[in-house]
């Protein structure tokens, strides 16, 4: 009894260890398609880079992040040759125990056959009825011997499905090992291509270094870009506070202009909507944890802000595709002692590629800038903008919602497809989009 309840149990745990490898390998399956798109975008991306005649410090960006996204693809099939591992020694030791339980049931249903065998004869067979004390106990007898004949029949039937249940772990094992081997020779090609993109790297790296007064040159020319749209966020954003102030000094004013009308009305019993009349601060008293910006004085401004904040690191990406060539701050040029300086993130793409809005907001901006299109848009105390659109598919003024298209990608500096995305708090202090923006994958 024991026996059969360890066997139940030995089962179900095998059950569990296969179906939790499975899905673990099929999500680690998952992960490598995923890496295999974004490397064939990565390598389509550099492929145009590289028509480019221009020294391109995208050309880094793009070839850095293929090689990061190659690592992981090789860690990813690494994984999944250990796991693979795993499951063909597991099913190695349920082969090796189900040969040895099918040898015992074999030779268990070899002893009963022998028994009767030997006892087949009529004469024995009514020895045994008839030798019975009385009629109640040769009743047991005959259920006995009927109990004994369906027990070697079950014997059988367990052997047979025994033998079947051992040729598919067979089977499966095979396959197993067929898939490790082909897994393999996948890690050994991409470990390959990995050697060709470090090596692509290293040129790409040497061939900056003899370049620095051109990159010099672009990163002057993205320095005035950036200042430029600064000073546009930050007269935009000046503009918007004294507007702002204005509107709630006019409201404060209406506000005692009427408490005064109705005090002169019944000075001595001031009237229940007097009593109830809301605090000068206005919306002070929307949250005690939260200090308010003259920019969210109304209710849609409140709104718009803390939609903004509670979405943190969950807004959509502005473009569909992608990679991110120049990070948030100040970054260091490999090769070269070059720095440069970034309020956003230049995200490379396509010429003509989609770029949509990351949040409900009002359109506050549009304006010619350097060739391409700046877009700034409003979300209650925080404000995007958008440089290096081609063309825009919204109106300055216009309420937005988070998914709207706003335009197409156009090129930057170099000459290269890409746009610019960045975000500003009511103090004209850029913020990492990064940090706010959901994961890639």
């Amino acid at each position: 009894m024991h026996k059969r309840i360890l066997s139940v149990i030995f089962l179900v745990w095998a059950l569990c260890c296969c179906t939790y490898a499975q899905n673990t390998r099929e999500e680690l399956q998952k992960k490598e398609q995923d890496l295999q798109k974004e490397l064939t975008e990565l390598n389509k991306l550099y492929s145009e880079t590289q028509s480019n005649k221009k020294i391109s410090l995208k050309q880094l960006a793009i070839i850095k992040r293929k090689i990061n996204k190659r690592e992981e693809l090789v860690n990813s099939i690494n994984k999944q040759v250990h796991q693979l591992d795993e499951t063909i020694f597991t099913n190695e030791r349920d082969i090796y125990r189900l040969r040895r339980e099918l040898d015992t049931l074999k030779v268990k249903y070899g002893k009963s056959i022998v028994f009767a065998y030997r006892n087949r004869s009529s004469y024995e067979y009514l020895n045994f009825l008839f030798s019975a004390s009385d009629f109640n106990d040769a009743i047991k007898r005959i259920t006995y011997l009927k109990s004994y004949r369906q027990n070697r029949e079950t014997q059988a039937n367990t052997i047979i499905k025994s033998d079947q249940l051992l040729q598919e772990k067979i089977g499966i094992l095979s396959s197993n090992k067929k898939e490790r081997l082909t897994t393999l020779q996948a890690q050994g090609e991409q470990l390959k291509v990995l050697q060709v993109d470090r090596k692509e790297q290293d040129q790409v790296v040497q061939q900056l270094q003899g370049k620095e007064k051109e990159l010099s040159a672009q990163i002057r020319d993205r320095e005035k870009q950036r200042q430029k749209t600064q000073q546009a966020f930050q007269a935009i954003i000046r503009r918007e506070i004294e507007d702002a102030k204005k509107k709630e000094a006019a409201r404060l004013k209406a506000l005692a202009d009427n408490n005064t009308a109705k005090t002169n009305v019944t000075p001595d019993k001031p009237s229940k909507s007097t009593m109830n009349t809301e605090p000068v601060t206005g919306v002070a008293t929307f949250s005690k944890d939260r200090s308010y910006t003259p920019l969210e004085s109304t209710p849609e401004g409140r709104e718009m802000s803390i939609n903004f904040e509670n979405n943190k690191g969950r807004l959509p990406w502005p473009a569909s595709s992608g990679v991110i060539t120049a990070h948030f701050g100040i970054e260091e040029i490999p090769g070269t002692k070059l720095k440069r300086k970034s309020d956003g993130i230049e995200i490379a793409l396509p010429i003509g590629s989609a770029v949509r809005c990351v949040a409900d907001g009002k359109i506050l901006y549009i304006s010619e800038d350097d060739g391409g299109q700046l877009m700034i848009i409003k979300h209650g105390k925080y404000f995007t903008g958008y440089t290096n659109l081609s063309s825009v598919s919204v109106s300055k003024g216009q309420e937005v919602k988070a998914g709207t298209l706003l335009g197409k990608s156009g090129a930057s500096i170099d000459g290269e497809g890409s746009f610019i995305f960045q975000i500003m708090n009511e103090k004209s202090v850029p913020i990492d989009p990064e940090k706010w923006l959901k994961p890639r994958r």
